[in-house]
């Protein structure tokens, strides 16, 4: 595999521009890192091993790829080791590409972002050029990411343009058109914080197993080593300190919209408020500290994926949330600038979401794709509440249906938990006849260290289960949210048990997590 891409460095022989080749080994580098989706590191397994692979071949090809990486790598760690190994080469006396011949810098000239007042979705347009000496080294060019917001921050597309005058002129032309458009220019600081963290996101999300639902494009995973190595380029942006969202703030905002006129016609005051709270919670939690925006694709995610994985709603509560929901739109929109038509337009996006949510809100089954029959092994007790929490503590249940799996009891949450933790577990002997659609894996003896491990994550899944305490799951809630995976998840949890004494210290741990 080495040789082969090896053999495809040598296209950047016959480039001429250092941009074209940026690119070029950005697509190179990006070719695997779909592997991230199967769990697979592929900095360490593949990145590494090519790098050292191109320094023993000590070709032009490999002068040529280790050249680029230096630039474009990833990682801190690859630019690092291609940086020596095309050293090392070049003192052998290995010729490299014409596009490296002499030394150019690349500095910013304008960055630029183009959005909707909705806020769903912001296109950031920087533009760079390369220099010589400091005088100018061919066209400008300028990066364009589209950072999703509705989808958790990630970026959604990436691509370059040399065409910046054009690019430009269309992004202030189209803004002039659309009243609910803008385009204007933003400190190359503030690019950068916005870069930097639709990247971490994303790198996130792609290395999390546990994730399957996100898939970048594949201009993305092209242009992520390009995307990097442009972000370094720009300066920081100077820190400033956000007033966080506590429980105090968010009271005193659900206040102001009950006393508001909007709210005026809302019939149940309790049910209003704790469907406020909730439309607070996801504008804090899973909008970047946004609860007052408002926008079509927003409302219909809170109401039909957000809202049915996270909380359970009293009967008369589900029946209030899209009145609440079109109130707060109708309260909430003028703070953020939004026209008549706008808020028409969103409100409208909340009564036809409304027969969906209706629909499924109550239907696990629907609204995870689970079977029912692990559903009812998950929720024994008609708890639905606890689906969430329960499917993280015990995920394959959904995948398994024998009787020797069933989450409800001691023997079936050990079993699930060994071969969560271990790949194996302890099967029963089945009676004459009969066979396990489980094929049998030759059982693993634990030592005294797997064993405390597994009696670890077994006292955690019973909390998990339990919900013991309250604040456990919302801990759990926080991390995922920030894109680590189950397993990183699951150890800070086992940690924070571990090292608390008392239930109170337990709860603090958890509450600063």
């Amino acid at each position: 595999m080495f040789a082969e891409l090896l053999r495809g460095a040598r296209a950047l022989l016959s480039l001429r521009h250092p941009l074209d080749a940026e690119l070029t080994v950005s697509e190179l580098l990006g070719s695997w890192q779909e592997m991230r989706s199967r769990g697979i590191d592929p900095d360490r397994l593949v990145g590494e091993g090519l790098l050292d692979y191109a320094r023993r071949a000590a070709t032009p090809a490999a002068l040529a790829l280790l050249t680029g990486v230096s630039s474009v790598g990833v990682s801190a760690r690859h630019r690092l080791l291609a940086r020596r190994g095309a050293r090392e080469l070049a003192a052998l006396g290995v010729p490299g590409p014409h596009w490296a011949s002499v030394p150019v810098t690349v500095r910013p000239v304008g960055t630029y972002v183009s959005r909707s007042l909705f806020g769903d979705v912001d296109e950031l347009v920087c533009v760079y050029r390369h220099e010589v000496d400091g005088q100018p080294e061919g066209d400008e060019h300028a990066l364009v990411a589209v950072i999703d917001h509705n989808s958790g921050g990630v970026l959604r597309d990436a691509w370059v343009s040399t065409k910046v005058e054009r690019l430009l002129r269309h992004c202030a032309e189209q803004a002039e058109r659309d009243p609910l458009a803008s385009f204007t220019a933003v400190s190359p600081g503030r690019a950068r914080s916005m870069l930097s963290s639709a990247l971490g996101r994303t790198l996130r999300l792609m290395a999390a197993g546990e994730q399957p639902a996100f898939r970048p494009s594949r201009s993305v995973t092209e242009l992520l080593g390009f995307v990097r190595a442009r972000t370094r380029v720009l300066p920081p942006e100077p820190p400033v300190r956000a007033t966080p969202w506590r429980r105090d703030r968010r009271a005193t905002l659900a206040a102001r919209f009950l006393a508001s006129d909007a709210a005026a016609d809302l019939s149940d005051s309790y049910a209003a408020g704790r469907c406020a709270e909730h439309i607070i919670d996801y504008g804090c939690d899973a909008d970047f500290g946004r609860p007052l925006r408002v926008s079509p694709r927003k409302v219909e995610t809170f109401l039909l994926e957000w809202l049915p994985r996270r909380v359970l709603l009293l009967p008369e509560e589900q029946e209030a949330m899209p009145h609440v929901l079109a109130a707060w739109v109708r309260w909430a929109g003028p703070f953020q600038g939004l026209p008549e038509i706008a808020l028409h337009a969103t409100i409208d996006a909340v009564w036809e979401a409304t027969a969906v949510f209706t629909r499924s809100y109550w239907d696990p089954s629907s609204t995870f794709g689970l079977r029912r029959e692990a559903v009812n092994r998950l929720l024994p007790d008609g708890d639905l509440s606890a689906l969430p929490r329960r499917m993280f503590a015990f995920p394959l249940v959904t995948e398994l249906d024998e009787e020797e799996f069933d989450p409800a009891t001691r023997a079936g949450r050990r079993a699930l938990l060994r071969l969560d933790h271990f790949g194996s577990y302890d099967p029963p002997k089945a009676p004459r006849g009969r066979h396990s659609a489980v094929s049998e894996e030759p059982h693993r003896p634990l030592d005294r260290l797997d064993e405390e491990a597994l009696d670890a994550h077994e006292r955690l899944a019973d909390r998990l289960w339990r919900g013991d305490p309250p604040n456990l799951w919302p801990a759990a809630q926080r991390l995922l949210d920030r894109g680590l995976p189950r397993s990183a998840v699951l150890e800070t949890l086992l940690v924070a048990l571990s090292g608390a004494e008392e239930e109170s210290a337990l709860v603090k741990i958890l509450d600063e997590l």
